[in-house]
């Protein structure tokens, strides 16, 4: 078996993030009482907390920033352009994702926006790098 790149690992990673986030968000509707309501046909949607209306929308927030970091990956693995400054990038990328998780939750403002500039420039940065 090869060794995946770092890129590859740190895909892999952001994946198990994003199950973390899933069930975290989970966990924080139970707390909710709305146990029911997740495990249903979800036909209404219920008045969240702040904290799991947060948790919910960093969930979606990380779908939305992975499939741009996947498409990173892909191009960086397609062209051989992997390098010390990719496996960089895609460190901070995840990196950022998992301060973000707490700066969404939390509601650390501005600081969650700064954060999901880190991740989301590392991100282009590895396009750019695949591409140029």
């Amino acid at each position: 078996m090869i060794p995946p790149s770092p890129e590859l690992v740190v895909l892999g990673l952001a994946a198990i993030l994003q199950a973390i986030q899933i069930g975290l968000a989970g966990w924080s509707m139970g707390r909710d009482g709305l146990s029911g309501w997740n495990a249903g046909p979800r036909d209404a949607e219920p008045q969240f907390s702040p904290r799991t209306g947060r948790l919910r929308r960093a969930v979606n927030n990380h779908f939305e920033a992975l499939a741009f970091f996947t498409i990173a990956v892909v191009l960086v693995q397609f062209t051989q352009s992997n390098g010390g400054l990719t496996a960089t990038c895609a460190w901070l990328y995840l990196f950022a994702r998992v301060l973000y998780v707490p700066a969404y939750a939390l509601g650390w403002s501005p600081w969650r926006s700064l954060i999901f500039g880190v991740g989301f420039l590392a991100t282009m940065l590895m396009i750019l790098t695949a591409l140029f």
